[in-house]
């Protein structure tokens, strides 16, 4: 195992600027058509969202948030509910189209989902019922992915978001696929964010700092890179081009990531290639049951 490349991966607090825990923008070196920005807020807090030409997604982590958007000539203003943690099931989210100018506040954990773009959508609130849940995979490559964000559920001009929650013990991202080449019909150009939380098992008698997965990329003949990971909440993971895979949650400790991608195509696709040594995988979960653990969403406050 080779050391990790530190350009592409950022350990908690690593990327702070501002009100703003983490920030991923077109001035982080080598990124260019993707963004995210979390921050931690307090009660009596609030980050700003300025006009950078950029369209968005804030989709609650935790705790529940009201968003003062601008749009010209008028002001809305948009409760977003939220949920006790990322491991409660699916939240609502809102998206902002390029040209809006935002103010966040509320009590809890939230991210913003970025893309530069010049084409403009209506903005757009996605209650929680009205996102897809999709039950990825079969045995222990069982996963939950949460697709509010992908081109199937919302009308964004290059956003592609989603998140995924993988129980304790099972394999996500995989097999290792890559999505940096334009192959029409076959594979899309889109750089990927992976914004990581975990946590113990519901009940476990273990500290939240405590849990964590793992999680690898490798490269392609698109470009060089090298992650392999220990990754725990508020852990960034950027993927410019490679093969990248799998996320693994650890024995007692469920997983979850944020997806942002965006890219330079004309069409806004997600269409993966899959490593051609592991391809094969896929056609093992004929036969097996997904996994009874699946769907998560037992969370209440005070647990995970």
């Amino acid at each position: 195992m080779t050391p990790t490349d530190q350009r592409w991966f950022h350990r908690r607090g690593s990327l702070a600027q501002g009100d703003w825990e983490s920030v991923v923008d077109a001035a982080t070196p080598g990124w260019q058509h993707t963004g995210i920005r979390v921050a931690d807020l307090a009660e009596g807090d609030a980050v700003a969202l300025a006009e950078r030409g950029v369209e968005r997604i804030i989709v609650p982590l935790s705790g529940e948030f009201r968003v003062t958007h601008h749009h010209h000539p008028g002001e809305e203003e948009t409760r977003l509910h939220g949920r006790p943690s990322v491991f409660a099931g699916p939240t609502d989210v809102l998206y902002l189209p390029t040209g809006t100018t935002a103010e966040i506040t509320g009590t809890g954990r939230v991210a913003v989902a970025e893309a530069p773009t010049s084409e403009t959508r209506p903005w757009q609130y996605i209650p929680a019922a009205s996102t897809p849940v999709e039950l990825r995979g079969a045995g222990a490559s069982s996963r939950q992915v949460h697709n509010f964000g992908t081109p199937q559920a919302l009308d964004a001009a290059r956003l592609i978001v989603c998140e995924v929650l993988t129980p304790a013990e099972n394999w996500s991202s995989y097999p290792p696929h890559k999505h940096d080449e334009h192959v029409p019909g076959s594979e899309s150009r889109l750089e990927e964010i992976y914004y990581f939380e975990a946590a113990p098992v519901a009940d476990a008698a273990a500290p939240r700092d405590a849990a964590f997965g793992m999680f690898s990329t490798y490269s392609s003949p698109a470009g060089e890179i090298d992650i392999n990971a220990m990754v725990r909440t508020g852990d960034i993971a950027l993927v410019p081009f490679g093969y990248h895979g799998p996320a693994v949650a650890a024995p007692g400790y469920d997983l979850y990531y944020l997806n942002v991608m965006a890219g330079p195509d004309p069409e806004r696709e997600w269409l993966i290639s899959d490593d051609p040594a592991h391809a094969w995988v896929r056609d093992t979960w004929n036969g097996q049951k997904m996994d009874p653990r699946l769907p998560l969403g037992h969370d209440t406050e005070g647990q995970h």
